[in-house]
This record gives C-alpha cells, structure tokens and sequence, in this order.
C-alpha cells in the first residue's frame, strides 16, 4: 500500500460468483463460536480440527483440506472479529496467496466497521522495511477486499502508516534535513500541494532564529519545511511536527547508549507528512498547511552551548539550560508562524521527552491541550480507532519551574520533575489561548514486534488526529 509498492490486495470490491475460484476460504473464529460451528460441519471437519489441537485462541490457525489436498480452508482464531489486530498477523503466517472471508456458520456478519478493520489490520501486518536487505523469498499472503470495507479509509490510514515508518526506519546517513525536505516536496507534487523551503542563514533573515541556533552546527544546514494545500477559503488546519534528523545531544552530549534510536527523532515530522497525506488523500475542505523545522543537533565549533539565551520568532528570549531539550527550540518557532495565522486548529507531533515514556510507555502518546474540548475529541477518537493517547495536564504551577534569571524563559526546569509537562508549557508559551492547540509527544517507534506492528518505526496518534479532524471539517 505504499505508494511506491502496491499489491497487498486482491483489489476486488465484491466477492461475486466465479471470483473466489482461486482463492482461499478464511474463517475467523472465537473460542465462545467454535462449538457452534463444529456442530454446522460434516464429522471428518469436525474430528480433524480437533484432532489439530485447534481451540479458537487468538492468533492460531488451522489448515483444513479439501478433497485434492489443497487447503481448502484457515480457520483463524480471534479475540473478536471487529479486533483491528486480528487478521494483522495473518499476512506473514499464511502461505502466499489469495485469501477470502468466509463466515458461513459462525453465526457471526461482518459489518463495514468490522470488515473496514480487518482489512487495515491485514494491510498494516503488511508491512517490511527492505530498502537495505533482500526481502524473504516468501511473499505476503493476499486479501479479497471484504465487500463491506472502507477502502479509501484502509488505503488512507495504511499509506500514511507506512510513510511513517519508511521515514522512521530511515537511517540519518540516508534521511537529513534535506532528504525530509525532499520527501515533503514528493507528497506535494503526488497531491497539488506547495512546498517553500527556508534553508540555512535564510533562516536569520526571515526571522527564525532558535530553528537556525539548533542546526547551525551540522554541516546538512537547517530548514523550515512550509506545505500548503486546499482553498485558503476553508478553515485553517496546521500540523507542525518536530524534524530532529539526528540528536547527539549536543553539547549536553548523550551517552551512546540513549543514542541508539536517534535517527528516529524527526517521528513528529514524519506524523505531520503522514497526516496531511490522509487529508489531501480524502480531500478535506480545509486550508491545510504542515510546518517541519528540520535540523541535526550535532557537536561542532559553532553549536550551541548551555546558557545560551537564543532569540525565537515571537521575540521571546530562551535561556538553554540543557542542549539536549532542542526539539522544543525549533518547535517554538515553527509554532509561533502556525499561530500568526489563527488556525482552526493546530496540532503538533514531537518524539520529544523521556519523562513522557516513563509515565506513560510507548504504546501511549502524551497529549496535552489548551482546549478541552479538543482533547475530550481525541482521546474519544483514540479509543474509537484503536489508536489510543492519554491526556496529562498544562498544570500551570509548574510554570514557574521554566523562569530564568535572565531571559524571558529557560528550555528546562532545574529539579527535573513533570519533564513532559513542563515540555508542553515551554511550548504553550508560543501559541495563543484563543487559538484550539493539542501536543503529542509520541515514542514513534515498537521496541519489538507483534501482529501488524513490527519493530521498528510506528505511527502513534496518527489515526486519531485524522478522525478528529474529518469529524469537525469533512
């Protein structure tokens, strides 16, 4: 389903007669159901299922044979049929080949949620990063389409995922400033859109100065990536998120270990690419704009230094107390322009603190807002989708953590404490209270792997965010 490779899907809207000759009947089953549909079957079904130990327990299968000895039919065991993951590991697990689902005798009907579901799940389970390797010999098993599915929903939260974790995955050797850059340009050219990029010492001259002071150090200079799209008539939508290529630490240096995953900190960009990708690929009526300040944070002559007090777009001074908290530097600028123009409503992404994981996990993005009804939107969508974020407060005394003695606020607190909290308030200085803000501060990554979520780069809050916004604009 990505753009650049297609084909994880028998592409057939309807199953009709004569179109399933060549394929594979594919059962799901829950243990509660199984004893009914024993009952539906002739007796060798009956005693062969039992003789294979088959129990219905969620991702176990069983190979039933037909006459010729060919299997004639997988049973698949699931938690419930409307189970986003139920199917997602079916994909790898099965023989190569075309699968349809047959419910016939479990009593059970597939609707359009569940059949939408089951055909994402299939299609995230799709998913191997091989721009490095040879991919294995065997290939992806297929799906008939089930006639009820969604299919521009599946392909539009599918491709966006896969466009998450192609940039994630990516190594900073192979994806710097410039390549982040060129892969918005790419989105813009498939959907009409408008990229201006600001590169470098322009950034100075077109006044942002944090994004610049951040990645003045890397000789892949610094850039603001600005998408625009749709009829400047319709309500502003603004999605900034945080294109940190590579983070050392700078100067604050991490130590190696906390390094290892550094190539995945542009993962709020690559949100903010994958998100408008599913808002021009359903052709919202908004006025989409995406906001990528990107940047290396490296060690050189000219890098920035603790103590620092860097100057920011909306003229507030910053102190850096740490260089290692940068991501919120290039944000506040990027956040500040997204607010010059009043959006409707503005989103950013951020792989941006390790107090938030610890709090939280990896599994459950950060979110913070300004508006309450806002965040009731999202953590209600996020539990609909499957795609579930947790909202932690902008607890205004912990503010005061933040002040400085000699500019007009410090990137981070002494004590330590709130580490995600105190993040959000830093950036909540720079955008206005009338304007509608929500801030995710996702991991972007599975540590390791399981159906349909592979290790490796992950879309967190993605399909949430969507809903949210189709909801209130589409």
């Amino acid at each position: 389903m990505r753009p650049r490779e297609k084909g994880f899907f028998v592409l057939l809207a309807t199953l009709l007669a004569g179109d399933g000759a060549d394929t594979v009947a594919l059962t799901p089953m829950t243990k509660a159901g199984l004893a009914d549909w024993l009952a539906s079957q002739t007796p060798a079904v009956a005693s062969w299922v039992k003789a294979v130990g088959f129990t219905g327990d969620a991702g176990s299968t069983a190979f039933l044979p037909g006459p010729d000895g060919a299997i004639a039919r997988v049973l698949a065991g699931v938690s419930a049929i409307d189970d986003l993951w139920a199917f997602a590991g079916l994909p790898a697990a099965l023989p190569a080949g075309s699968y349809r689902i047959d419910l016939a005798g479990t009593g059970a009907a597939m609707d359009a949620r569940a059949a939408t579901r089951a055909a994402l799940g299939w299609a995230l389970g799709s998913y191997r990063f091989s721009r490095y390797r040879k991919p294995p010999e065997k290939g992806f098993a297929c799906l008939v389409w089930p006639a009820e599915a969604d299919r521009g929903e599946v392909e539009r939260a599918a491709t966006a995922t896969f466009l998450v974790r192609d940039l994630v995955n990516t190594p900073a050797s192979d994806l710097g400033p410039a390549e982040l850059a060129q892969a918005a340009q790419d989105l813009a050219g498939e959907f009409g859109a408008t990229v201006e990029v600001t590169v470098g010492r322009d950034l100075l001259d077109r006044n942002y100065p944090a994004i610049h002071a951040v990645g003045r150090a890397s000789p892949r200079e610094p850039r603001l990536v600005d998408l625009r799209w749709g009829d400047p008539q319709h309500p502003k939508v603004t999605i900034v998120g945080k294109g940190v290529c590579f983070d050392t630490g700078g100067l604050d240096l991490k130590p190696s270990s906390a390094m290892l995953l550094m190539k995945k900190d542009m993962g709020g960009a690559a949100h903010a690419l994958a998100l408008g990708r599913m808002i021009m690929m359903a052709g919202l009526p908004v006025r989409l704009r995406v906001l990528v300040p990107a940047v290396e944070n490296v060690v050189s002559g000219d890098a920035f230094k603790p103590q620092d007090v860097l100057k920011t777009r909306k003229g507030l001074t910053v102190e850096v107390g740490n260089t290692d908290a940068e991501g919120r530097l290039i944000l506040c600028d990027a956040l500040a322009e997204a607010d010059s123009e009043k959006p409707a409503l503005l989103v950013d992404f951020a792989t941006l603190t390790g107090a938030a994981r610890v709090a939280l996990g990896p599994d459950l993005p950060a979110l913070m807002s300004n508006d309450d009804g806002l965040a009731a939107d999202l953590t209600e969508a996020g539990s609909a989708v499957d795609d579930p974020m947790w909202r932690l407060p902008l607890w205004a005394p912990y503010r005061k953590g933040l002040d400085s003695k000699v500019a007009d606020i410090g990137n981070v607190t002494s004590n330590g404490f709130a580490g995600a909290i105190t993040a959000g308030l830093f950036l909540q200085e720079f955008v206005s209270k009338e304007t509608p803000w929500a801030h995710l501060d996702t991991y972007a990554w599975n540590a390791s792997s399981r159906p349909g979520r592979p290790e490796g780069g992950e879309a967190l809050g993605l399909r949430a965010v969507y809903a949210v916004i189709r909801k209130r604009f589409g």
